[in-house]
This record gives structure tokens, C-alpha cells and sequence, in this order.
């Protein structure tokens, strides 16, 4: 008999432990109560026959478990299957006609109560699901002693107390292996749940991930990761575009100072090695191909605040600020020009022109061999009066008239005294311009001073052999204006601030002729840009922009 009963313990388990392999995939949870039917199902006919018969008839087996259990799983539709599979398999057992009864009696009175308690058993925790069984497995056993209790009349004490012995034993047995296969189903679902979960943790993990590595990629910094031995882990697309050609994989794994070489960057010492050593914070500014960058050094904490997982490269390029701060220095300039040439204008140019009508009255009066002197005094009297003049020009902001215009034909107009000019030095002019130039509007006062201060830098960097070219070109969304000479050349350290009130290369210069051609360039929705090189001259870029209607 124990051989037997051991026997369909491990069968009333088969369909758990079957269904613990099966199921290991989360994607297998839709099919769960199908497999947990047809396992039960199979379990019970196992069941069945190997179930012990003691000599007075009596029919002991652990089909029940696998009944409750696939009942339970697998909802009420298998659960009905399954009742219809027990009724089947005990209709082949029965003796006589009181066990029908009974047998109709238990379907009738337990199958309600069982599939009552399903849909409660699904929505129930562990310690839930373990009391509700426990609950059935208790109805089960009174319902089994009862239908025993029946068959005992007419049999001695001997094997009234032999049977309700084996009843008892098999009563435990099926309470414990309910309990042990409600224990291991819910250790399936769970492993599954923590896969889900996990998978989930994961995926998100990944996402933030994706997120911050495309953050970081497309981000306007410069970034780079290096690890606790100063090699570098990540570096973002922006930092690769100022180390080209090195790509991403010539740097990975590399020291950071490859990076600085790369970039022509003499540091005195490694600011990652630094960091590593115990700086909190390094902050530097580096000039990199008439680039400023700002750039800081910090270390990436690891969970003991006193170890460095890493340091954390983030550089930023601050050239537009930095020239937009020298552009409102500029302007803050200019307003000081404008202060002061409000007050020149009414303190100086009065007196002045009274000493100059005196000078020419003495002029007039004075021997012709002192007319020389007064001439000395009134050409440095319009002298002063042309400075104040430029004074006014630069500082007045005004709202000037323009009218669509060809720069060739100014320029046609300005020949003779550019010519007159390069005259008087010995020097040549060379005239090249576009024939299909397009008008574009321009107050033609102001393009004259323009042009002629550019000519006339121009012609004062040159010795008396040099020779001005002047060009007109028509490209599709501007007019440009070259003036180049065959000069010196201006050193590049000078050309950042040519423009600027008050900053001359010359001995005896005022520093206002660029800046009052700037101020007419932008009034003009135009830009001016210089290039020159030591030894062979230097070339003005003067771009205006045509209105939107001629090009777009």
C-alpha cells in the first residue's frame, strides 16, 4: 500500500513540476490554465489506476489533488471538465446503487461550492490561495470519511479501525501535497512576475540609457567620460568634430591627453590626473583655432564619497559670447563717442570756426612769404573739423534714406579722385567690376565714405609702388565690395581689434576711420570682413545683403 501511495503523490505533483519547467517564458502565461487542465487531467486517470483498494472495497487515491488544483488554475471552464472527467472515472467504480447516490450527492454539493471560490483563489494572494484550498481540501475529507464511514457497517472493530487508519493517512497526504502544489505553482507565477518585472527595469533602464546617450551625443557640449584610470569610455560627437580626424574608436581607451594634443592644447599638467589626485572642481579656458572654450573637470562620485568612479570632461564653446561682449563693449564705446561728440560739437566747432575766419582774414593781409604758415594752420584747422566731423558720423544712430542703386555707378563717379589720389603717391589703381551688378538700396553720401576710407587705408599700407585693386562681384543673395592693396599686411593679433573706436595701426591715426565704415556697413544691412597675411597686402570684404524679393 505505501509503495502505491508514494506512487500517486508523485502523480497528484506531476503536473506542478511540469508545469514549473513549461513554464519559464512570460509569453506562455496566456496558455497557463490550458496546460494546468490537461496536466490535472492526466494526473488524475494516473491516478486512478493506481489507487488502493483495501480488502473490504474501500478505494483510497490522490486524484483529488490534481482535480482541485487544475480546477483552480484553470478556471471554471476546467474546472466543469474536470468534474466531468471524476464523475466518469468513479462511475467505473461504483459497486451498487447508494454509491451513485453518493456520488451524485458530492458532485452536486461540492461543485458549487468549488467553483464559488475560484474567482476569489485568482484575485487572493499566497497565504490567500493556501487557505482556500486548505478550506476545499478540509470539505473533501469530511465527504471521503462520510462515504467510508457508510461502508464500515457490518465490518469488525479490527477493520473499522484498519480503514479510518489508511482514511486518515490519505486524508493528510492529500492536504499536505495540496499544500506543496499551491506552494510551487506560486513560485512559478512569481519567478515569472520578477522576469516581467526585471524586463521591465531593464527596458527602462535601457530607455533612460538611450535618452542620456542621445542627450549627451546631440547635446552643444563638449563631453567626455574617463574611468578611475584616466582612459577615456565616452566621448560625444561634438568633442570628435574638434579632434578631427581622430574618430571615436582612435580615442576610446586612450589617456585624455591625447585629446589635448590632438588639439594643440599645452597644459602644464593633466586636469584628469588632477582630479583623480582629489580636486573637486578645475575649471580652464582654452584658445583652440581662434576658438574660446570654457571647460570643466569634475569627478564622477562612486557610493563612498571618498573613491572616484571617474571624472567627467564637459567643455563648452563661448566664442559667440565672448564676441558678443566685445560687440557691447563696442557699443558701450560708440555711446561714450556719442557723449563726447554731442559735446565737441557745440564747445569746439563754434570757436574753431571763428579762429579759422580770422586766419584767413590774416591770410589775406599777411606778406606772401608768411601765406605758408597760415596755410599750415587752416589745413590742420580742417584737419580737427574732419576728426569731429567723424566724431558726429559715428556716434549718430540715425535712420538714413536709401535708394536703390548700382555700385558701379558710384564707384564710377568716386575714379577720378581715387585716381587723383594714387597720384600723389605713385601708385597704380586696378578697376575690376561685375557688369551684371544688381541695385540694391544704399544712401550714396555714406557709400562714398565708405569707399573712399577704405581706398585710402589701403593706399597709406602701400609704398609708392604698390597698386589698390577694386572689385565688384554679384553673387546670388549679396553685392560684394573688395578692396585690396599689396601693402604689409596686418599682424593677426591686430586683426581682432581693427574695428574697434579708437584702435589704430597707424603713427598718427585717430582709430575712427574702420569704426565709422562698420557702423555704415551694418546701417546697410551689410558685414565687413578683413583678411590679410604679412608681407602681401591685405584684403576688405565688404558683403551687402539683397532684400528677400531679389533672391527668394
Amino acid at each position: 500500500m505505501w509503495k502505491e501511495a508514494l506512487l500517486q503523490v508523485l502523480i497528484a505533483c506531476l503536473p506542478v513540476f511540469m508545469f514549473m519547467v513549461w513554464y519559464s517564458k512570460p509569453e506562455r502565461t496566456y496558455y497557463t490554465h490550458i496546460f494546468v487542465g490537461i496536466g490535472c487531467g492526466i494526473a488524475m486517470l494516473l491516478n486512478m489506476f493506481f489507487s488502493t483498494i483495501n480488502d473490504h472495497g474501500s478505494n483510497f487515491d490522490l486524484r483529488l489533488v490534481p482535480y482541485l488544483i487544475g480546477s483552480l488554475y484553470g478556471g471554471i471552464p476546467i474546472a466543469v471538465v474536470l468534474s466531468t472527467v471524476l464523475a466518469a472515472t468513479w462511475t467505473f467504480e461504483i459497486a451498487n446503487h447508494w454509491e451513485y447516490l453518493l456520488l451524485f450527492v458530492g458532485i452536486s454539493v461540492y461543485a458549487p461550492i468549488l467553483f464559488s471560490r475560484i474567482s476569489k483563489f485568482h484575485s487572493s494572494n499566497r497565504k490567500g490561495k493556501l487557505k482556500i484550498a486548505a478550506i476545499l481540501c478540509l470539505i473533501l475529507v469530511i465527504m471521503q470519511s462520510t462515504e467510508n464511514a457508510i461502508g464500515l457497517s457490518g465490518l469488525t472493530t479490527t477493520d473499522k479501525w484498519e480503514i479510518g487508519y489508511i482514511a486518515l493517512i490519505f486524508a493528510v497526504l492529500l492536504v499536505a501535497v495540496t499544500f506543496v502544489c499551491v506552494h510551487f505553482t506560486e513560485l512559478s507565477f512569481e519567478r515569472i512576475q520578477l522576469q516581467l518585472q526585471l524586463h521591465d527595469v531593464s527596458m527602462k533602464y535601457r530607455n533612460e540609457v538611450r535618452k542620456l546617450q542621445h542627450f549627451i551625443d546631440n547635446s552643444p557640449l563638449m563631453v567626455v567620460f574617463c574611468d578611475s584610470k584616466g582612459r577615456i569610455t565616452h566621448v560625444n560627437d561634438l568633442m570628435l568634430t574638434f579632434v578631427a580626424p581622430l574618430g571615436r574608436n582612435d580615442v576610446l581607451k586612450k589617456k585624455f591627453s591625447v585629446l589635448l594634443e590632438q588639439m594643440d592644447v599645452q597644459a602644464e599638467s593633466d586636469p584628469v590626473a588632477r582630479i583623480l589626485k582629489g580636486e573637486e572642481k578645475l575649471t580652464e579656458i582654452l584658445k583652440w583655432n581662434g576658438r574660446m572654450l570654457y571647460t570643466v573637470y569634475f569627478p564622477i562620485k562612486e557610493t563612498l564619497p571618498e573613491e572616484n568612479e571617474g571624472v567627467l570632461f564637459i567643455g563648452h564653446d563661448v566664442t559667440e559670447l565672448q564676441r558678443l561682449k566685445d560687440e557691447v563693449d563696442r557699443m558701450e564705446r560708440l555711446s561714450l563717442v556719442g557723449q563726447m561728440a554731442a559735446s565737441i560739437t557745440h564747445e569746439i566747432r563754434n570757436p574753431m570756426a571763428v579762429i579759422r575766419g580770422f586766419i584767413q582774414l590774416l591770410n589775406e593781409r599777411s606778406p606772401s612769404d608768411q601765406k605758408s604758415y597760415f596755410r599750415i594752420v587752416l589745413d590742420e584747422l580742417d584737419r580737427a573739423n574732419a576728426i569731429i566731423n567723424d566724431f558726429l558720423s559715428l556716434a549718430q544712430n540715425r535712420i538714413v534714406e536709401k535708394q536703390p542703386s548700382s555700385l558701379n555707378e558710384l564707384l564710377s563717379d568716386l575714379l577720378p579722385l581715387i585716381w587723383a589720389d594714387a597720384n600723389m603717391r605713385g601708385q597704380m589703381v586696378d578697376i575690376r567690376l561685375d557688369e551684371n551688378i544688381d541695385l540694391f538700396p544704399m544712401n550714396s553720401k555714406e557709400m562714398k565714405q565708405l569707399i573712399l576710407n577704405l581706398s585710402r587705408n589701403g593706399m597709406e599700407a602701400m609704398n609708392d609702388k604698390g597698386v589698390l585693386r577694386i572689385e565688384t562681384l554679384n553673387l546670388p543673395d549679396s553685392v560684394q565690395l573688395r578692396v585690396i592693396d599689396s601693402g604689409t599686411g596686418i599682424p593677426s593679433e591686430k586683426l581682432e581689434r581693427l574695428f574697434e573706436p579708437f584702435y589704430t595701426t597707424k603713427a598718427n591715426g585717430t582709430g575712427l576711420g574702420l569704426a565709422l565704415c562698420l557702423s555704415i556697413v551694418e546701417r546697410h544691412n551689410g558685414k565687413i570682413h578683413v583678411e590679410s597675411e604679412a608681407g602681401k597686402g591685405t584684403t576688405f570684404i565688404v558683403s551687402f545683403f539683397k532684400p528677400v524679393y531679389m533672391y527668394g
